[in-house]
């Protein structure tokens, strides 16, 4: 398979504050994310934690997703787990990665930047590679959009 894959990888980059202190918003994308990633990425349309125990470092997860009619199967294991400040996915069967980096901004807002890594691309897709990196950029700002959107809304919830 030497050469059937391109080294530059395909990356989006999109980040917003969001009013919701860090630890919230870690627990919502880190400690909680067999709940909420469903959530802010539609297309997730199974998620099974394959490991025993909490999501944390080493954690390995199964997903399968349906992208612009295609289904995807894909292993993923979490490679960062810092508390309130990063969260970071790797897939174990396939050359990506999903960085979740949160940054307090004050009291009661942080910033999150979202960093979608596709690390190589096969053979086949590259004469696609201009609209894989429209499309990997697009993804990346209606993740955070959806993360934005979901947890202020819980952040402004009635008790």
């Amino acid at each position: 398979m030497l050469g059937l894959f391109k080294d530059t990888p395909v990356v989006g980059r999109a980040s917003a504050v969001i009013q919701s202190p860090g630890e919230k918003l870690f627990n919502f994308i880190g400690v909680d994310l067999l709940v909420n990633y469903p959530r802010w990425s539609p297309e997730v349309r199974e998620l099974e934690k394959l490991t025993d125990g909490p999501i944390k470092q080493d954690t390995l997860c199964r997903q399968v997703r349906i992208d612009q009619g295609n289904r995807s199967e894909s292993t993923f294991k979490v490679k960062v787990f810092e508390s309130g400040a990063r969260i970071c996915f790797q897939g174990v069967s396939n050359p990506y990665r999903c960085d979740y980096v949160i940054e307090s901004v004050n009291a009661t807002s942080s910033r999150i930047t979202f960093i979608f890594e596709l690390l190589s691309l096969e053979l086949h897709m590259r004469p696609f590679e201009k609209l894989i990196r429209i499309a990997v950029q697009d993804g990346t700002e209606r993740s955070v959009r959806n993360i934005k959107k979901l947890i202020e809304a819980e952040c402004f919830e009635s008790p």
